[in-house]
């Protein structure tokens, strides 16, 4: 094992680098720290970075990718902070873009980063990909839910990571009208589904339902990948605590 490696098995000392710092001499100059993932999505998938003129991915981003991209997402953190450290060690003394955890509709904006070989530590290295990995961006209020129709929602949950939830709903429905002002308009419900999934609210008396898909009752709600693969329905009308916990354990299905 390289001993680089090693001080990410013993307690932090009390000359441990602030990784923060090093992100802010050493990365600022071409890493933006926060765009947000609905900004970054219409930057690159509609508008050919004209918007943004990024030079590189934002630390979201890579915060993002990192976590879904290298070792297991959903297994011990301890193992996967080790797995990235070694993952950002080698990458930024030898970049190679067919290694990038970026996706290519993304990282056909960037040109290959240079080689910090020489001109960072490896205790420089080892800091800020330990902050880079518990990075979590700034907290805001939600708004409204944005709906977008089935084929926008499959191109932004593809480069956001991000799965699709479908509302079924009719003009005439009762329990749709109510959950919609209650629930699904309530802040940590916007929130959550936001962090998760792109929706789209379908109208069954005005268009069909995508992917032959099919429907007894409204409300009903539909969880696909990005790709479209069905993995969870829920019929019914519910309340905030409800819901809350059918997009956790969706999230987790997913």
């Amino acid at each position: 094992m390289k001993r680089w490696w090693l001080s990410l098995l013993l307690p932090l000392t009390l000359f441990a680098l602030d990784g923060r710092s090093v992100y802010e001499k050493k990365c600022a100059g071409c890493h933006k720290l926060y765009v947000p993932a609905e900004e970054l999505m219409a930057n690159f998938l509609e508008h050919n970075n004209t918007l943004l003129h990024l030079e590189a991915p934002t630390v979201n981003q890579l915060a993002y990718r990192l976590k879904q991209q290298i070792g297991d997402p959903k297994g011990d953190k301890d193992v996967q902070l080790m797995e990235v450290a070694a993952f950002v060690h080698e990458y930024v003394l030898a970049p190679d873009r067919q290694k990038s955890v970026c996706m290519p509709e993304v990282m056909v904006h960037f040109e290959t980063m240079p080689s910090l070989k020489g001109k960072i530590t490896d205790e420089e290295l080892e800091a800020v990909a330990e902050w880079i990995y518990w990075y979590t961006p700034p907290q805001k209020v939600a708004g409204a839910l944005r709906f977008v129709d089935f084929e926008a929602a499959k191109k932004e949950a593809k480069a956001t990571g991000r799965g699709i939830m479908i509302e079924v709903t009719s003009p005439t429905c009762h329990y749709c009208k109510k959950m919609e002002r209650t629930t699904l308009a309530d802040p940590e419900v916007v929130a959550a589904v936001t962090h998760s999934f792109v929706p789209v609210r379908v109208d069954v008396s005005k268009e069909r339902l995508p992917e032959g898909l099919s429907w007894s009752l409204t409300p009903t709600f539909f969880f696909l990948t990005a790709d479209g693969r069905l993995f969870k329905t829920v019929p019914g009308a519910w309340v905030k605590e409800d819901f809350l916990q059918i997009l956790h354990e969706a999230k987790g299905a997913m």
